[in-house]
């Protein structure tokens, strides 16, 4: 089980995002982030996977812990390595100068051994479109296919844990329904997954529980089915207002829930 535990971050040592979030990730589930832009689910990622220092940042107080092992005081190559924690960043990493196999190969070179190349044909198999682009360059593929070759490429490191970061971005509404339905067959297959989205529906369809991040605080959590049906979750995150709500200055008057008060 992947935990943190209060856990505060400031950037460039004033700049205070995450004020005390303390969350866990089951193994074999999914758990869903959901918030806003600006909550600090981004932030949160950077420090489990030790890429704070990249971006000026810094954990003040709090830990990551991946069952006993300390995350938060290792770095983030350590972390992918040996725990085998991968992070998809939401902008699609891929290397666009280099071809999909290429990419995959690429993805795969701290571990390279004997079973890379049936692994790419798996990652082949689980994502039929790159299959006939195997030999294009990344930077031609849609977005979609980047997309789907960047959470491949996570997949050759042989995660134990995969942390995606607003996988539906930009993306067209049949595309975002095919990842989901892949992330949902790669936990059914064994892996701990977890997600941090802004298309609520779609996310908290695929998850065993969630958690709603607001201005860097854990405000509300539960089991998925019960988060889908929270009213503060309906009208905030899936678009669904109150049948008695007639006027917008009500809505922008309405209180959410916030657990730490």
């Amino acid at each position: 089980m992947l935990r943190v535990e209060n856990l505060r971050v400031v950037y460039q040592e004033v700049i205070s995002v995450l004020h005390g979030v303390s969350l866990k990730v089951p193994d074999g589930q999914v758990t869903v982030l959901l918030g806003a832009n600006g909550a600090g689910k981004t932030t949160l990622l950077r420090a489990i996977c030790g890429l704070l220092p990249v971006y000026d940042g810094k954990i003040i107080e709090g830990s990551v812990l991946l069952e006993d092992t300390p995350l938060h005081r290792l770095d983030s190559s350590t972390i992918v390595k040996r725990y085998r924690t991968t992070y998809v960043m939401e902008d699609r990493p891929v290397f666009w100068y280099l071809t999909a196999e290429e990419n995959l190969k690429a993805a795969a070179f701290s571990r390279w051994n004997r079973e890379v190349p049936a692994d790419i044909e798996k990652v082949m198999a689980l994502f039929p479109k790159l299959v006939s682009l195997r030999n294009t360059k990344a930077g031609y593929l849609s977005g979609g296919e980047q997309q789907m070759l960047a959470v491949g490429m996570a997949l050759m490191t042989k995660p134990k844990i995969l942390m995606l970061d607003e996988p539906s971005l930009g993306l067209a509404p049949l595309i975002v329904r095919e990842l989901f339905g892949i992330i949902r067959s790669l936990n059914q297959e064994g892996l701990t997954i977890f997600l941090v989205e802004q298309n609520a529906h779609a996310a908290l369809s695929v998850a065993h529980t969630g958690y709603v991040m607001e201005n860097g605080r854990i405000v509300l959590d539960g089991p998925s089915g019960e988060l889908i049906k929270n009213k503060d979750v309906r009208e905030f995150y899936l678009g669904t207002a109150r049948v008695d709500q007639k006027r917008y200055l009500e809505a922008k008057r309405y209180k959410r829930r916030k657990r730490w008060l």
